[in-house]
């Protein structure tokens, strides 16, 4: 049975929320509340009759409209894939019913889009992560990414941008790392260069300008340090030959060069026999 509108006031705490009353007998009593934007596609006014079936759309149009907000608020700290939004209404326990219209309605009005969202995703991982392409393409993938929309975006990761960025990201590292050989520190690089997602041909040309420019002195020094730490472990229990052959073997596991391990050996060992 169709029942009039009674009065319209504005919630306290949400001025774009709007309580509705509706006539009971000579009085009014609260039914429910709207959004402004419910309030105005319906022309809610005082006075308005409503039947059961329409109060039933108003109620589920201001439900879909709070989650729309919901999603709004979620996509204004940064863009978001369709996936990131769907899964935020999934733990947001929003019907899915409504989420498929929401997201409908977002994409509809350009506040969805994963080409966008996957270009400017590259372009952030480029400017602030040491992360290459192919690292962030997999995260691309993992926020739902369709992969050939992943893959065009990281076109944009040009082969002069990966190599400068694994050129600094490698002279860092270089830098400062422990006193290993160089062949054990090129073979960390490799490994780390590909699990940061760079291309093959990017590796290979970094490596080669860092053995290019490899400082043998440091290598020297690298080798010392070792050497002398294996002597002091097996100094106690070996000696001479045995000593020698357990240092030796020691290094070139370290993978520091023959020629090198023999010098430490007839340079720092000869008073050891």
């Amino acid at each position: 049975m169709p029942t009039k509108i009674s009065r319209i006031t504005t919630q306290k705490k949400s001025k774009q929320r709007y309580n509705i009353y509706l006539v009971e007998g000579e009085k009014d009593k609260y039914a429910f509340s709207v959004d402004e934007a419910i309030l105005v596609e319906f022309g809610l006014r005082k006075g308005l009759e409503l039947d059961d079936e329409t109060i039933d759309l108003l109620i589920k149009k201001d439900t879909i409209q709070k989650s729309y907000l919901l999603a709004i608020n979620y996509l204004s700290y940064r863009m978001r894939s369709q996936k990131e939004i769907h899964n935020y209404l999934v733990e947001k326990e929003v019907d899915p019913e409504h989420i498929t219209i929401i997201i409908k309605r977002l994409t509809k009005e350009g506040l969805i889009n994963d080409k966008q969202f996957a270009e400017s995703f590259t372009i952030t991982r480029i400017n602030t992560t040491s992360k290459g392409p192919q690292l962030v393409k997999r995260e691309l993938i993992e926020k739902g990414v369709a992969p050939a929309i992943a893959d065009e975006a990281v076109t944009l990761y040009t082969y002069d941008t990966q190599l400068e960025k694994a050129m600094k990201w490698v002279n860092k590292k270089i830098s400062s790392s422990k006193k290993e050989s160089f062949q054990k520190k090129v073979e960390q690089l490799r490994m780390t260069l590909m699990q940061k997602g760079f291309t093959s041909d990017v590796i290979g040309e970094v490596l080669l300008q860092i053995v290019d420019n490899r400082d043998d002195s440091a290598e020297w020094d690298s080798l010392v340090y070792q050497g002398e730490k294996l002597v002091r472990k097996f100094a106690p229990k070996k000696s001479g030959y045995e000593l020698k052959m357990k240092v030796k073997e020691g290094l070139y596991r370290k993978g520091f060069q023959v020629d090198l391990i023999n010098r430490f050996i007839d340079e720092e060992l000869v008073e050891e026999e």
